[in-house]
């Protein structure tokens, strides 16, 4: 009988060294699938943030193109005004010509008429 209990404990001690084994394998095992999914999601994580910088960049080329276009719009605007300013001025200059040569017109019209008239007084 001493034997059948001398087994006995060894056999309980080896179930629980193969139990601590299965556990920790176990433990070993979702742990190592843990790191997998933890790696899985940094490496998502980091596409996703390189996606994000391409895009962000991708906007700013956009928008840089367009604020050049803008410019390059303004600048054009800006001689389009400064070329009618000219434009009025020279009409402004040129309607003024128009007015002082028809009042010299006018003047002279009105001194030529004074004259005959005086012509005709002194011929009475």
């Amino acid at each position: 009988m001493s034997e059948e209990k001398h087994d006995s404990p060894g056999e309980g001690l080896n179930a629980q060294v193969e139990a601590a084994e299965r556990r920790l394998r176990e433990a070993s095992e979702a742990a190592a699938a843990a790191e997998e999914r933890a790696i899985a999601e940094i490496q998502a994580l980091e596409a996703d943030l390189e996606r994000e910088r391409r895009e962000k960049q991708a906007a700013i080329s956009a928008a840089e193109s367009r604020l050049a276009e803008i410019e390059q719009q303004a600048e054009a605007a800006e001689k389009r005004v400064e070329e009618a300013q000219r434009k009025a001025s020279e009409a402004e200059g040129s309607s003024a010509d128009i007015e002082t040569r028809a009042r010299e017109r006018a003047a002279a019209w009105l001194r030529e008429q004074v004259e005959a008239l005086r012509r005709e007084a002194a011929g009475r």
